[in-house]
């Protein structure tokens, strides 16, 4: 695999994470661990997620498009 397909999955996860903690337990790991919201750091971070969201949802679309996304049952 592609580093780049790791990294962005990697990032994405992240962001789906700190978006769970924000509707759950309104936690922004991001912010707290970036130094704040509004800081350029985490401003960079939040587009990296952004990003990597859109790449992986590309990747996906690609494999549905030429078949290697298939739905396998793996229990009785």
């Amino acid at each position: 695999m592609k580093a780049i397909n790791i990294i962005t999955f990697v990032l994405a996860l992240i962001g789906g994470i700190n978006w769970g903690l924000v509707g759950l337990f309104d936690f922004n790991l991001v912010a707290v661990v970036l130094g704040g919201q509004r800081v350029l750091l985490a401003q960079i971070a939040y587009i990296l997620v952004g990003l990597s969201a859109a790449w992986q949802s590309c990747l996906l679309a690609l494999a549905l498009r030429i078949g290697q996304v298939r739905a396998r049952r793996y229990w009785a």
